[in-house]
């Protein structure tokens, strides 16, 4: 069949043709065709609508029908403009003609999410990593110590010799804020090891929470080769990790930053110390781009929040690196190092410097030990000066600095003001100690120190320094110095804890 003879079937089809005629070109009558099933509706036997629901549903397409037929075209108004007045759209809300509803644009842009939905938030990926938790990574702790190595050597009969628990053994439920504070750091170390075997590798901010636990309490038992050999197979299973992005994001942003500069000691601990100061160093210029990118990339108080603790880390490394260069002797660089840490500016109370008295007086102590007694001397009239200081720092640098002037006299009085006014200010009570003996006063240094032993020895006994103190006037005193030494020994034993460097005791092992 010819498409000439479709067309003349088609009286519709003839009609619009038929370019001659005067009828319309356009049909305005609606062609209803045969309702199609749709394929994707299945009716169940729960599904059947009651017959209300079926009369309100045939009503409703009525409307819908009624509704679709164009209205005539003296009733239709124009849609306005998007650069239509307010005035215009005013005056067609209150006209009395129907709107036309425009139809919906499927093709209209979506706006982007604001910024800080999509660009702040990164991905979490999903970590697993059973070799944090693996068995092996570990070492066994000894069941001994140098203490008791002296206790045995030194302390006859066995009855006097203090119980200590070189064990380690801990039970649940575990207060580990109470085992800190009595130097329980065996026993740490074996809760953290326990729980880090026992942990889901899934949760890895956890598991290296307690590793950092680990080491730290090794390190503090003065296992210095057991927590570098822990600490590097640590490093090693956290380098092997794939792919390279997870591996960043554990480094960036969950790896505990006291893990880094346990990383770092490893060194120190290997005898380089340069290597040691060069990865403290590296350190310090991560704390300083972290508090850059702080600054740039966030606004608000987070972002205050955030650069301000970057900038505590560094002062904290900054603080590390000193100690080490007093260390190797080097007091220039040390305090070319803490001066500037003196003043903080602050962007609060109108841009005030903060000041911290407490630095200051240690940069004076460290020009003192490096012999430049004017610059120590300068730095201390800054602390006086300082309405933040409080008066026994004052009164403690000018002690210091009646020392260094051989002022023994003054300083003597003025160490033993501060001692009345505070009897449990053991660093002045071992300054005084110090004076007395310089004067010759052996006794009364023994009497000031022992004293203080006997009022606090579980602060006491940690103090390394005053126990070397105490030894060496043991010492002076008489040849029976080696009993009293004994005794400390007890004493000690009894309230140390754990990781005592027991050299302090002037006491050989062998």
């Amino acid at each position: 069949m010819s498409s000439s003879q479709q067309v003349a079937r088609d009286p519709q089809s003839a009609q619009l043709l038929d370019l001659d005629s005067e009828a319309p070109l356009i049909d305005t009558t609606v062609y209803v065709g045969p309702e199609v099933p749709d394929p994707f509706l299945m009716d169940e036997e729960g599904d059947d609508m009651s017959d209300e629901e079926k009369r309100e549903d045939d009503h409703g397409i009525e409307n819908a029908s009624i509704g679709s037929s164009a209205p005539p075209a003296s009733q239709e108004i124009a849609l306005l403009s998007p650069s239509g007045t307010i005035a215009e759209m005013a005056s067609v809300a209150t006209s009395g003609a129907p709107l036309i509803i425009s139809p919906l644009n499927v093709d209209k842009d979506v706006p982007l999410p604001p910024v800080e939905d999509y660009m702040t938030e990164e991905e979490v990926p999903d970590l697993f990593l059973p070799g944090l938790i693996n068995s092996t990574m570990f070492l066994p702790i000894p069941n001994t110590d140098p203490l008791t190595t002296l206790l045995t050597k030194y302390i006859f009969p066995p009855e006097r010799r203090p119980v200590r628990d070189v064990g380690g053994e801990w039970k649940r439920p575990v207060d580990i804020h109470t085992l800190v504070t009595t130097n329980s750091w065996r026993t740490l170390a074996k809760m953290a090891r326990d729980r880090i075997v026992a942990s889901n590798p899934a949760d890895v901010e956890n598991i290296l929470g307690l590793w950092y636990l680990r080491l730290a309490s090794l390190a503090r038992l003065r296992l210095s080769n057991q927590t570098a050999a822990e600490c590097t197979n640590l490093f090693a299973v956290l380098n092997a990790i794939e792919p390279p992005d997870h591996r960043h994001y554990v480094f960036e942003k969950i790896l505990p930053f006291e893990l880094e500069v346990m990383h770092a000691r490893v060194k120190y601990w290997s005898g380089d110390h340069m290597g040691y100061l060069d990865a403290l160093s590296g350190l310090l210029k991560k704390c300083k781009r972290k508090a850059r990118e702080a600054k740039d990339t966030k606004e608000g108080d987070s972002a205050q929040d955030v650069r301000d603790m970057w900038k505590e880390r560094g002062s904290r490394v900054c603080l590390i690196l000193a100690s080490q260069l007093v260390e190797m002797k080097d007091f220039a660089a040390a305090t070319k190092l803490l001066e500037p840490l003196c003043t903080q500016p602050t962007y609060e109370d109108g841009g005030k410097s903060i000041t911290n008295p407490s630095l200051r007086s240690a940069v004076g102590r460290i020009y003192i030990q490096g012999g430049n007694v004017d610059l120590a001397r300068y730095h201390f009239s800054l602390v006086a000066q300082d309405p933040a200081t409080e008066e026994s720092l004052k009164r403690m640098n000018e002690a210091i600095l009646c020392a260094t002037d051989g002022q023994w006299s003054m300083g003597v009085a003025l160490l033993k003001k501060l001692v009345e006014n505070d009897s449990e200010n053991f660093v002045a009570i071992n300054n005084l100690s110090v004076a007395l003996l310089s004067q010759g006063q052996l006794k009364e240094a023994i009497d000031v120190l022992e004293k203080a032993l006997k009022s606090s020895p579980a602060t006491v006994v940690v103090a390394e320094p005053f126990l070397f103190n105490l030894s060496t006037l043991y010492e002076l005193r008489s040849a029976a110095g080696l009993e009293k030494k004994a005794n400390l020994l007890i004493e000690v034993a009894k309230w140390s804890g754990d990781g005592l460097k027991t050299s302090c005791l002037k006491m050989p092992t062998n």
